[in-house]
């Protein structure tokens, strides 16, 4: 199985809780007996949908297709994801009650948010990295300030966030499992106009004194977190945990008609729908408006696919590309504001962000293995 071969399978697993179509061809594959268990795992495991694989073929009484040792290897990680997951949750809990107690309402966003929302029908298939959640702007110094009185200190390993940055640097608390991302914005400034606390605190769900944004924002979210945050959209590619999510939101909304009231991010979110559409099987409810840029968006992605050489070489000439126009940007600012005129300098003078800027833009040779596992 190739890499695309490998992706496509993945995603209509990802379905099959779903879609009675997907359920049979992906039960016609398995009786095949011709995939590549391999590829699959190693797939799976970069997208961060391992658990959510496990999940989805056994609810289709599909275990019995795995190989013995693939199929306790999935369990356990599954059972332990399970078992953080829980601990995330009950720690967003305690974040919550201690902000509603000095009258500050958050808002939990993306992985812990749909946690939270109950999104899932076990809450061990999604993995989370940090609690994010949104305060508002009058709110957000007020909020770091006291989850610092109450035990949230720096990540040892972060950086100085950028002036105005849409969310406060990490803070973790000793004895909990998860890091925290306080935000006071969605987007990066381009698109905050279109999409910010003030839109998504308009139609929040309540569950449980715990508050999350709307079906629809929630989708956007999912969306915009690759395609906008993590440049998905110049890249064109996929990040499986953000579709699947998309794929089970889609279940409650009418996707086709979320974005229609958008106007610079409208072909982003709408060119992602059209690669969800693709990878997991042309579903109806990930049905998107055509356009000429979604036919162009799909030809690159599915040539990027195909193509090992052609996607690896287009990743590293987008990610320099990147790197520079981030960076003129950055200089430009530092020109006429001075608090990023001393960010840029605290960050020209500290020696593991040159090396890694330097590694980016492919001046310096990256550590070997070994070297980075030390660290």
């Amino acid at each position: 199985m190739n890499y695309k071969e490998t992706l496509f399978f993945i995603g209509k697993c990802l379905t099959i809780s779903h879609e009675n179509h997907n359920n049979v061809l992906v039960e016609e594959e398995l009786k095949s007996n011709n995939i590549d268990w391999d590829t699959v795992v190693k797939v799976s495991t970069s997208h961060y949908v391992f658990p959510a694989l496990y999940c989805n073929l056994k609810r289709a009484d599909f275990l019995h297709y795995l190989p013995t040792d693939l199929l306790e290897y999935m369990k356990y990680i599954t059972d332990l994801n399970r078992e953080r997951n829980q601990q995330i949750i009950d720690q967003a809990k305690e974040i919550n009650e201690l902000l509603l107690t000095n009258n500050i309402t958050p808002i939990f966003l993306k992985g812990t948010g749909n946690l939270l929302e109950g999104l899932y029908e076990d809450i061990g298939e999604r993995m989370v990295g940090d609690i994010d959640f949104l305060v508002s702007k009058n709110d957000f110094i007020i909020t770091v300030n006291l989850l610092k009185k109450n035990g949230y200190n720096k990540y040892s390993s972060e950086g100085l966030m950028p002036p105005n940055h849409r969310h406060y640097m990490r803070l973790i608390k000793e004895n909990n499992i998860g890091a925290i991302e306080i935000h006071k914005e969605l987007l990066i400034e381009k698109y905050v106009e279109e999409f910010n606390y003030d839109i998504v605190k308009e139609d929040v769900i309540l569950i449980n004194d715990v508050t999350v944004m709307s079906f629809d924002n929630q989708l956007t979210l999912s969306i915009i977190a690759k395609q906008i945050n993590d440049d998905g959209f110049y890249f064109k590619n996929i990040s499986l945990r953000n579709a699947y999510d998309v794929f089970l939101l889609s279940k409650k909304i009418i996707v086709k008609n979320t974005f229609n009231h958008f106007n610079n991010l409208f072909n982003p979110l709408n060119c992602f729908i059209a690669t969800c559409y693709e990878i997991f099987g042309q579903v109806d409810s990930l049905e998107y408006t055509r356009t000429t840029e979604t036919k162009s968006y799909l030809s690159f992605f599915n040539k990027s696919l195909s193509n090992d050489l052609f996607r690896k070489k287009n990743e590293i000439k987008i990610a320099k590309s990147l790197i520079i126009r981030k960076s003129l940007k950055i200089i430009y600012k530092s020109i006429f504001n001075k608090e990023y005129r001393n960010w840029l300098i605290s960050m020209v003078t500290d020696k593991k962000w040159l090396k890694q800027k330097l590694v980016q833009l492919g001046l310096k040779k990256p550590k070997s293995n070994s070297q980075l596992h030390q660290n």
